[in-house]
């Protein structure tokens, strides 16, 4: 992640719910700075209507773009096009692709050749393809508030959080193993970003954990050490296969 990538913010209006769009944006500054934002979408539609009365807010500027034609998706074709002028103009250096579509994977794969990092938003139905085909993927679902009970505590909705199959442990097993030292000991900022590049809708929010480190702190097949920085001021954090 560099802090002043320059994002464009594309949104596919026609399969993404207005309702996230704040936590959204919230997720997107972490990456970079949002210079352009644009949502795309028939604004005829009454289905369209509720993200109407977020956009002045955000600041997202919606692309008008009728159906000319029964069973095409203009706007997926508007949203590659703009995509590509973009790309073109040299105005950003990294692309945040809002959608659940699998059409746009060769979007997201052609936007990676040119040198620019791709992010994708998208809820968990999004296929395969299109999500291995970005740096990285964030799931919509695990940007939900958490939810306050009666008693005034605070808990993930439980339907959001997966469970840590074998497959994900193998995932974290191998990548500490690949990024450690001759001690077994492995930077918890590498391992990270390993395993971004293995799978990119790795997210330890999707367990429930807020931080990688949480997650593996709750896994007994691994151990984990703090060690002051050189500058005194901050900790890191390093894990190792038990």
């Amino acid at each position: 992640m560099i802090k002043d990538t320059k994002l464009a913010v594309l949104i596919d209006g026609d399969n993404i719910p207005s309702k996230y769009i704040k936590e959204m944006m919230e997720e997107i500054a972490k990456y970079g700075t949002p210079t352009i934002k644009r949502i795309y979408g028939d604004w005829t539609k009454p289905q369209l209507a509720k993200w109407k009365n977020v956009l002045l807010e955000n600041a997202i500027n919606p692309m008008q773009q009728y159906s000319y034609t029964t069973g095409k998706n203009a706007t997926d074709s508007a949203m590659i096009i703009d995509a590509m002028d973009i790309l073109y103009s040299e105005k950003v250096n990294g692309f945040c692709l809002v959608s659940s579509d699998s059409d746009f994977t060769k979007l997201a794969m052609r936007l990676r050749e040119a040198g620019v990092v791709v992010y994708g938003i998208g809820e968990k139905k999004t296929p395969d393809p299109f999500i291995v085909a970005c740096d990285k993927f964030i799931y919509l679902e695990i940007l939900e508030k958490e939810e306050e009970s009666k008693d005034g505590k605070k808990t993930h909705k439980k339907e959001n959080i997966d469970k840590i199959t074998p497959k994900i442990m193998r995932l974290l097993h191998h990548s500490v193993n690949d990024a450690a030292d001759e001690d077994g000991w492995a930077f918890m900022g590498d391992v990270g970003s390993l395993i971004i590049k293995k799978q990119p809708n790795f997210d330890a929010r999707n367990f429930g954990f807020e931080k990688l480190t949480q997650l593996f702190k709750s896994l007994k097949k691994f151990e984990i050490d703090q060690r002051d920085s050189s500058s005194g001021r901050f900790k890191l954090i390093y894990v190792k296969n038990k």
